[in-house]
């Protein structure tokens, strides 16, 4: 029996609502230069249809792609197929991932370039939110490239619905805030450094994607047994936290995750 559906929240004023907790694919698409704590086998077609057909059960309807997750587009444009306007998809700009290494490119050429290639591989005419991919140097970024310029662009041609930022740092992470609809940060038990983005975000009404919520994988590790619920109700009592990015290919992970998820809002 799985569990209530999974509440949504709002994105900022960018009228999208999403699911408290979103399916991170980096898992579809590469199993090299990653940092799970454990190997893994990237699934089939079948097994990944099954995954993404549980989450929709769940009620998570935020699915989390970019470039640099190996062929993540292109597997979720054909799993998707015939479901498109169930999903909330969002993806990167950014980082480019190749034989083995990444390597990042942020000018408004390759922007633009980029998301023609990923309405192709997405099979989609739009794409929901799409994210800078940070390589760390958040407000370089913003200010040398003029990246956010180009999706705004994009955004008011109709190509993307909102945009935004995967930030590093906590200047960067204000400054992506005050020039977008949002941005991802990082949160969990063991990192709260960029808590003024978030609160900037909520007083401010932007959207706020948390990553690296269970700490890469590595909080299951914990010996503490509830630290992933001790995780949720740290970020969901935030009211200006939008969803968490959550990445699996075990379906028990998944229902695991939308349960305690959906405790944490009961309990508030």
């Amino acid at each position: 029996m799985l569990p209530d559906q999974l509440p949504k929240r709002a994105f900022g004023t960018t009228g999208i609502d999403i699911s408290i907790l979103g399916l991170g694919t980096v898992k579809l698409g590469r199993d090299q230069g990653v940092k799970y704590p454990n190997s893994f086998e990237i699934p089939d077609d079948r097994q990944a249809c099954e995954l993404i057909s549980l989450a929709r059960d769940l009620g998570i309807n935020l699915i989390d792609t970019a470039p640099a997750y190996g062929n993540s587009e292109e597997r979720l444009g054909t799993l998707l197929r015939g479901q498109r306007h169930q999903w909330v998809i969002c993806s990167k700009v950014g980082e480019e991932y190749e034989n083995g290494q990444s390597r990042f490119d942020f000018t408004p050429e390759h922007t633009r370039f980029s998301i023609e290639r990923s309405l192709q591989r997405l099979n989609t005419d739009m794409i929901d939110m799409v994210l800078v991919h940070s390589d760390g140097n958040d407000e370089a970024i913003i200010r040398q490239f003029g990246t956010l310029d180009a999706l705004a662009e994009l955004k008011s041609q109709g190509k993307i619905r909102a945009f935004g930022m995967s930030t590093k740092t906590v200047a960067g992470g204000l400054l992506a805030a005050e020039k977008s609809d949002g941005v991802m940060v990082t949160w969990n038990l063991q990192y709260d450094e960029e808590l003024p983005v978030i609160n900037y975000c909520r007083d401010h009404h932007k959207g706020v994607l948390i990553k690296k919520a269970l700490a890469s994988g590595h909080t299951t590790l914990s010996p503490d047994e509830d630290s992933v619920q001790k995780t949720f109700d740290m970020l969901f009592q935030h009211s200006g936290v939008s969803s968490a990015i959550v990445g699996t290919i075990n379906p028990s992970h998944l229902i695991s995750n939308a349960e305690k998820a959906a405790r944490s809002i009961k309990g508030m």
